[in-house]
């Protein structure tokens, strides 16, 4: 698989850490139910299969994180854009 960096340009999907599901909400680590809801983010997430969108590391590149809406039956993707300004938009 290829992911076309921004900045970098086309690369190998090794160059990059994947970090999952780019729509998660990160739980508060300081709430009161924090352990529960990691819990439940890291071991009952979903893990769709189609089209979805994830939140990928530039490690071994320009070290940005990246917005890449892809096909995780086909590995086609779709969009790639910097996550801040993903969330932008």
């Amino acid at each position: 698989m290829r992911i076309l960096c921004p900045f970098c340009g086309e690369r190998a999907s090794s160059e990059f850490a994947y970090l999952g599901d780019a729509s998660a909400a990160r739980a508060d680590p300081q709430g009161t139910e924090a352990m529960a809801r990691f819990l439940e983010a890291v071991y009952f997430r979903e893990n769709p299969a189609g089209v979805h969108t994830e939140l990928w590391y530039h490690e071994s590149g320009c070290r940005s994180w990246l917005r890449v809406k892809r096909d995780t039956c086909s590995h086609q993707i779709f969009d790639v854009a910097y996550a801040k300004e993903a969330l932008r938009t």
